[in-house]
């Protein structure tokens, strides 16, 4: 770095004239210049004023090439790297071993690898159903005393400290009056995977009240995808969801499985724990990152306390730890506000077999009895209705009514019409597809277009087409969006004219020939229900169709595309 400096000052005093290079002085400069030769240039007869004026525009130029010289080191430093960006004010805050997390010798490698996921958070754009309301400027009004708020409050007996303040306040009201009809939906869900997230997360040891946290990420939806790509009912991210072994490739993501997330939810919780010894923090950071967190705690003069560093963190955070309490409030209240738990169509009691072969769901259904969409609502981890079992071993999760009918035919469920519905073109295409992930590529210094092409098995056309590219230049530090293996969504030629969009901002690029049926949008709906009346649609496919984020309301028309 030292030679790299001199080369640049070197350059510099190349161009300066005698009396300007005069007044800097150094022994060597990397390139065989001493002093001594820069004296011994040549004088020229000028003007007083003009060299004065002169030296002053070759100092600023000086300034310049010192600030990029700095700029570039602080690239080199943080080098694209997660540790940097994360442990590195972790380690600053522990300094003196006296605040609320671990302490800089205490982060071993298995504790350091964890945390760095964190990060990946910040990249996370939630659906969360607060996003209806600007709930930054609305204030919601209610007939119940703020007396009545403050002891339900406390009759909770949380593990959780739960606040109680305007903003709380402003939630509470927001999930117990102002969405009483789609609570009643979520409350319906809680029946099912609640007890299944309770039993995980005291396996993990961490507080049951946590739970909430899937009602504010999902709305419980297990395929929920937000627009950044994060999925399932905890909202992981791609590199996230790897980090802490979630399996994800072309035949299985398991960020939707509700049970192997909420493992991986857990453990990232009791992470952010470890951090910050504090779970409101520890649910900020799930939000924004714990980089971030740690920045507002900074900011705060090191204060620990949610409340203390509020007006800090992110804009879109400072809501997710009053939304948790407003969430767990209505899960626990919502009797007292009149909602009542709609009825789900998911089954009580569920067995759980292991399989070791390929299996497709036609299989089980026709041979056992089970109906398809039950093997699609207990099982959403398996992208095509494959469970890839001769890769490794996966479980299959069916209603028990059905346990005996699929013990009676589990010897020949393997092979029949095996060569249906495993037809070695149809896997093919499966695996050489990619497993079709979005996800956001950081340009990092020396990439260019083709080595990141080849990363990702995708071609340098088809980046440049997903990131409306005009050329190969790229920057570092700019944001490029994959799609793992090249399955991205389909875009429209440029010889191809595009229907008008009806929901703006979003744009669509569907061609005007494309076969589609037109659905207008009711109470209640979501794109997750929308799709799965039609077979061989998914929500993903349904906001990329129209360009629409999963946000909807009733009455919007959408297009339905005819796969």
């Amino acid at each position: 770095m030292k030679i790299l400096e001199y080369c640049i000052i070197s350059a510099a005093l190349a161009f300066m004239t005698p009396a300007a290079a005069s007044g800097y002085h150094f022994e060597n400069t990397g390139n065989g210049k001493t002093q001594d030769d820069v004296e011994n240039v040549p004088k020229v007869s000028r003007k007083k004023s003009d060299l004065i004026r002169e030296n002053m525009n070759l100092r600023q130029e000086l300034d310049s090439l010192r600030a990029e010289l700095e700029k570039f080191r602080m690239e080199m430093n943080a080098a694209d790297s997660l540790e940097y960006e994360i442990l590195e004010d972790i380690y600053d805050e522990n300094e003196d071993k006296s605040a609320a997390g671990l302490n800089p010798e205490d982060y071993d490698a298995e504790v350091s690898d964890s945390l760095l996921s964190v990060w990946y958070m910040q990249q996370k754009i939630s659906e969360s159903i607060q996003e209806e309301y600007d709930m930054d400027s609305v204030k919601f009004e209610s007939n119940v005393p703020d007396s009545v708020y403050v002891e339900r409050l406390k009759a909770m007996n949380s593990f959780i400290d739960l606040p109680y303040n305007d903003i709380v306040k402003n939630y509470i009201i927001l999930y117990s009056e102002k969405m009483d009809n789609r609570m009643g939906q979520i409350l319906g869900l809680c029946s099912y995977y609640m007890p299944i997230i309770e039993e995980i997360f005291d396996e993990h040891g961490i507080p049951l009240e946590l739970k909430a946290m899937a009602v504010i990420e999902s709305s419980l939806n297990p395929t929920a995808v937000s627009r950044a790509g994060a999925k399932g009912m905890w909202q992981f991210m791609y590199s996230t969801a790897k980090i802490y072994g979630l399996d994800i490739d072309s035949f299985v993501d398991e960020r939707l499985d509700p049970v192997k997330a909420a493992h991986a939810a857990a453990e990232y919780l009791k992470d952010s724990y470890n951090i910050f010894g504090d779970w409101n923090l520890a649910i900020a950071s799930y939000n924004c990152g714990a980089g971030n967190v740690n920045r507002a705690i900074r900011r705060s003069g090191g204060k620990r306390a949610f409340w203390d560093i509020y007006p800090y963190l992110p804009r879109e955070t400072r809501g997710y730890v009053p939304a948790f309490v407003g969430a767990l409030y209505t899960m626990t209240y919502y009797k007292e506000h009149g909602i009542v738990p709609q009825p789900v169509a998911m089954p009580v009691h569920v067995d759980t077999f292991k399989v070791n072969k390929m299996l497709h769901f036609k299989q089980v259904s026709e041979l056992a009895g089970v109906p398809m969409e039950d093997l699609k609502n207990l099982n959403p981890q398996y992208k095509h209705e494959i469970i890839p079992g001769n890769e490794k071993e996966y479980i299959l999760r069916i209603p028990y009514t059905y346990t005996n009918a699929f013990i009676d035919n589990e010897d020949s469920l393997y092979a029949y019409k095996a060569s249906e519905f495993f037809n070695p073109v149809v896997i093919k295409k499966i695996k050489d597809g990619g497993d079709g992930e979005r996800i956001v590529h950081r340009v990092r210094s020396g990439e260019v277009l083709g080595k990141i092409a080849i990363r990702y098995r995708v071609s340098v056309s088809q980046i440049k087409r997903w990131n409306n590219l005009r050329s190969d230049n790229i920057r570092i530090g700019q944001r490029l969006v994959i799609y793992r293996g090249g399955k991205g969504p389909v875009t429209a030629s440029s010889s191809k004219k595009t229907v008008q969009q009806p929901n703006p901002p979003h744009k669509s690029t569907v061609p005007a020939d494309a076969d589609y049926t037109v659905y207008t949008v009711k109470s209640g709906d979501s794109l997750y229900l929308i799709a799965k009346n039609y077979p061989g649609v998914s929500a993903q496919n349904i906001m990329d169709f129209n360009g629409i984020s999963s946000k909807i309301k009733p009455g919007m028309k959408i297009r339905i595309p005819k796969l």
